[in-house]
């Protein structure tokens, strides 16, 4: 069974700055993807980022594209989403996801463990 736990959210000047942490409980870490996703209030889920499993390759949609940065500590189960520049349209709950992969192609949905979320709030 696989956990994740999101923490790090919270509310913020626009320009501001959040980084998102996902600890994940697992006994094998290092071949999965992971990803952040997020729910604007009244809208549908939206990819934000995502990561090998090797930490090499990663993602971003357009919309936080040169503003957040995805990383991963392999060692300490931990994926971490830095958040800088902020804007009012990032107001959202932010999902931490875990999907069993074994190469750098990681998809862009449908993976298999979800965390509960956390709320980032940015006021203009």
């Amino acid at each position: 069974q696989v956990q994740l736990m999101e923490s790090g959210g919270g509310s913020v000047q626009a320009g501001g700055s959040l980084r998102l942490s996902c600890s994940v409980s697992t006994y094998y870490y290092t071949n999965n993807c992971m990803g952040w996703f997020r729910q604007p209030p009244g809208k549908g889920r939206e990819g934000v980022a995502r990561i090998s499993p090797d930490g090499s390759t990663t993602y971003y949609s357009n919309s936080v594209k040169g503003r957040f940065t995805i990383s991963r500590d392999n060692a300490e189960h931990t994926t971490y989403l830095q958040m800088n520049m902020l804007k009012s349209e990032d107001t959202a709950m932010y999902y931490c996801a875990f999907k069993h992969w074994y190469n750098s192609d990681c998809p862009t949905d449908d993976y298999d463990y979800w965390g509960q979320g956390t709320q980032v709030t940015v006021a203009s």
